[in-house]
């Protein structure tokens, strides 16, 4: 038998504790709420990132924690870090977002350092999983994503097929950088057209990758 949402108590005769109608929002709601787009709440919601269940007539109704849970993750990414540098009057038309995820908070911060020494348009954006990463690209819609592959929760190549399925970031430019060798990662599905480098992070070659993607010109100028 169908309940719907405005038809639970919020008690049983037992004494036992149901959702609410308030508990639960629409995929539109849930979009207006978080403040993206709804094809991204579809995302999340796909990926695991919302908890959600279908209606019998196919429509979704979200847990408002998994939105709230959300809302707080986004407003903390949002906030600037007070180490960060300040740029010199951006250009916000040719700066460009770059994504690094990895679980090893200290190789994220060596990302840092050495991205910051490249005296590039780019602004760097920190995820230790693949979560985590997928909430960052549907709320920073970064150029191009920097990615380990084994990481807890939502390894590298779960969070590539994610995104390679759906048509908003099917495109989107990717490099991975990981401990597994060249042949495990192909023979376990990594897409054959996504560059690969080995760990230790080889920051000379992954400088040039990412300036050819992100930046054509100045790679070429380089080279000449």
């Amino acid at each position: 038998m169908k309940i719907a949402a405005h038809n639970y108590s919020n008690e049983t005769d037992t004494g036992a504790t149901f959702p609410g109608a308030d508990d639960f929002c629409s995929t539109k709601q849930a979009a207006s709420i978080i403040g993206v787009s709804h094809r991204t709440i579809q995302l999340w919601v796909e990926s695991g990132i919302l908890q959600a269940w279908k209606t019998a007539g196919g429509h979704r109704r979200i847990t408002m924690q998994s939105v709230n849970r959300l809302v707080d993750q986004r407003r903390e990414a949002l906030v600037p870090s007070s180490t960060a540098p300040v740029a010199q009057q951006p250009a916000p038309s040719t700066r460009k977002k770059v994504l690094v995820v990895d679980d090893d908070a200290t190789l994220l911060r060596l990302y840092e350092l050495e991205m910051m020494g490249w005296d590039s348009p780019i602004d760097l954006i920190k995820a230790h999983n693949g979560f985590e990463a997928l909430i960052k690209i549907g709320a920073d819609k970064p150029d191009l994503l920097i990615s380990d592959l084994s990481m807890p929760g939502m390894d590298g190549f779960r969070m590539i097929r994610t995104l390679r399925l759906d048509p908003t970031h099917a495109g989107m430019a990717i490099v991975v950088v990981s401990g597994l060798d060249k042949t495990t990662v192909g023979s376990m599905g990594l897409p054959a057209d996504i560059p690969f480098f080995s760990k230790p992070v080889p920051f000379r070659d992954l400088r040039e990758a990412v300036e050819r993607v992100l930046l054509p010109v100045q790679a070429a100028a380089v080279e000449h």
